[in-house]
C-alpha cells in the first residue's frame, strides 16, 4: 500500500510540473560533449543550412568552409527548419528530431538532444528554436511541444497539443510561449509549460504569432488576421483578407505598433499594414498574377520575393515600390543584409549575392552537387 501511495504521489508530482503524464513520444535524449559557454562571434561568416540537411560556416573574406556539421543520421538530406544563433552558440534542429547546439567560430558541438528516438524519430520541421531565459522552445511532428534547457539539452517540460502536424515555430512574450495546434491557441507559463490559456477558433489556425510587445497576432488558414489580448486570449480585433486570399503563414512581422502581413491568393496576392491597436488597415500592395513567398524587414523597408522570381523593396511607411526587377535565379531560403548596395540569398545552385546597384546575381558559392527535389535553405550572417 505504501508502495502505491509513493507511485501514485510520484505520478502526481510529474503531472503538476509538466502538465500532463509523460508519454514514450515525450523522451527526451542528451549528450553534453563539452560545457555551454558564450563565444565570441565569427563576424567574417554567413551560416548556411543547406537544403541537404547540412549546416556550415561560409567565410565571406577567404570564400571558403570552415567547418560542417550533420544530423547522426546519415538520410536527413532536407534543411526544413532554421538556427537561431544567441551568445555565439548555433542551436539547430535536424528534421529527424535532433537538436545541437554548436560554437560559430569551430563548429564544435556543446551537446545534441533527440526527440524520442533513431528507430522512433520525431520530425522537426519548420522550426525555429526560441531561447529565452535558460530554455530553448520547439514544436514537433508528434504533437508536442518541447521546452529543453540550453545549459545541457536536458527536457525542462512538454505538453501535448491538440494536433500531430505542428509545423509553426511558437512566440515567447513576456515569459509566455503562444503555440498554435489545429483550431486552438495556448499559452504556456514559459518556466513550467503550466497551461495559462486556450482559445478555439471554428477555423484552424495556421499562422505563425506575431506581437508587438502588448499583443498577440495569428492568422488562421483561410483568410482572417486576430488580435488577442496575451493574458486570456480575447479577440480584441479581427482582420478579413479580401475575397479568394489566405494562407499568410509565416510571412507575418510587426514594427513600430503595426502589423505586416502578406496573403497569397488565386489571382492577387496582397502585402497589407495594418495598425496594431485598431486593426485599421494604413496601406496595402497588390502583386498581380503572382504569389509572395517571402517577406522581410531591413531599415525601414520590407524586403521579399514572389513565386515567379520577382525580388521587391517595399517602402515600410507608405507601401511604395522602392525596388523591382525579374531574377534568373529562384531564391529558397530567407533574405541577408551583410553591407550597403547588397543582399544575399541561397537558390538550387548556391548562395547568391546580389548587387543592387548593378543588378548582378554573382554565384558567391556553387554546390558541388545538385537536387531535384529542393525543398528551402536557411542563412545567417555571423553578426
Amino acid at each position: 500500500m505504501k508502495k502505491k501511495l509513493i507511485t501514485l504521489l510520484f505520478l502526481f508530482t510529474v503531472i503538476n510540473i509538466f502538465g500532463q503524464a509523460p508519454t514514450l513520444t515525450d523522451a527526451v535524449s542528451n549528450k553534453v560533449l563539452r560545457p555551454l559557454k558564450k563565444v565570441p562571434l565569427d563576424e567574417a561568416s554567413i551560416l548556411i543550412y543547406d537544403y541537404d540537411g547540412s549546416l556550415f560556416s561560409y567565410d565571406l573574406e577567404s570564400e571558403q568552409i570552415g567547418w560542417t556539421v550533420k544530423a547522426t543520421d546519415a538520410f536527413t538530406e532536407m534543411c526544413a527548419n532554421l538556427v537561431t544563433l544567441h551568445d555565439g552558440i548555433v542551436y539547430v534542429p535536424f528534421i529527424n528530431g535532433e537538436i545541437f547546439a554548436v560554437d560559430n567560430q569551430t563548429g564544435d558541438i556543446f551537446w545534441k538532444s533527440r526527440l524520442g528516438n533513431s528507430t522512433d524519430q520525431i520530425v522537426l520541421k519548420n522550426q525555429v528554436p526560441i531561447i529565452n531565459n535558460g530554455k530553448l522552445y520547439i514544436t514537433a511532428q508528434n504533437g508536442n511541444i518541447y521546452a529543453l534547457n540550453t545549459k545541457d539539452g536536458s527536457l525542462a517540460w512538454s505538453y501535448k497539443l491538440d494536433s500531430t502536424n505542428n509545423d509553426i515555430p511558437v512566440l515567447y512574450l513576456n515569459n509566455k510561449i503562444f503555440a498554435q495546434s489545429a483550431s486552438s491557441l495556448y499559452s504556456f507559463d514559459a518556466n513550467t509549460g503550466k497551461v495559462l490559456a486556450q482559445k478555439t477558433f471554428e477555423v484552424p489556425m495556421y499562422g505563425k504569432p506575431a506581437t508587438d510587445g502588448e499583443n498577440v497576432f495569428i492568422a488562421n488558414e483561410k483568410d482572417v488576421l486576430y488580435a488577442l489580448s496575451p493574458d486570456k486570449l480575447d479577440i480584441l480585433w479581427q482582420f478579413k483578407l479580401d475575397e479568394n486570399q489566405f494562407n499568410v503563414k509565416e510571412r507575418i512581422f510587426c514594427k513600430d505598433k503595426k502589423v505586416y502581413f502578406a496573403a497569397q491568393g488565386t489571382t492577387v496576392s496582397t502585402l497589407y499594414a495594418v495598425d496594431s491597436k485598431t486593426g485599421t488597415q494604413i496601406w496595402r500592395r497588390d502583386f498581380k498574377d503572382d504569389n509572395i513567398e517571402y517577406i522581410t524587414e531591413d531599415n525601414d523597408n520590407i524586403w521579399g520575393y514572389t513565386r515567379k522570381k520577382k525580388l521587391f523593396q517595399i517602402d515600410i511607411t507608405n507601401g511604395e515600390i522602392a525596388f523591382e526587377i525579374k531574377l534568373t535565379t529562384m531564391p529558397i531560403s530567407n533574405i541577408e543584409f551583410p553591407v550597403d548596395d547588397t543582399i544575399f540569398y541561397y537558390c538550387d545552385a548556391g548562395l547568391i549575392k546580389f548587387d543592387l546597384n548593378t543588378k548582378d546575381e554573382d554565384m558567391y558559392y556553387m554546390r558541388t552537387s545538385l537536387k531535384d527535389d529542393v525543398y528551402s535553405a536557411y542563412l545567417k550572417i555571423i553578426k
